[in-house]
């Protein structure tokens, strides 16, 4: 039951996550809910990942404790990149 929780917890901190670095971003991101899960996920671990580089727990913090402030501060920060670089990437203007 233990990889089960973590996945289903991964899968709702990402949609969270993904949705608040959407409204955070200025203007029309034309992507689905799926599409913003994953960018959050993918985000929540570009975030630790930059925690880490600056002195934090990185990724295992994220990994232990999810649901802290500074752990969803740096996921959106992280998700916020990750879906700047996705819209870029995909040939979309991200400018209202």
């Amino acid at each position: 039951m233990g990889i089960l929780w973590a996945i289903i917890s991964w899968i709702i901190i990402g949609a969270i996550i993904g949705l608040v670095a959407r409204a955070l971003m200025p203007g029309k991101q034309a992507m689905g809910l799926g599409s913003t899960i994953i960018l959050g996920i993918i985000g929540a671990i570009v975030g630790g990942f930059l925690g880490g580089l600056f002195g934090g727990a990185g990724i295992s913090g994220i990994m232990s404790n999810p649901w802290s402030i500074g752990t969803i501060v740096l996921a959106v920060i992280g998700a916020i990149i990750v879906m700047v670089v996705y819209g870029l990437v995909a040939g979309r203007s991200n400018r209202a």
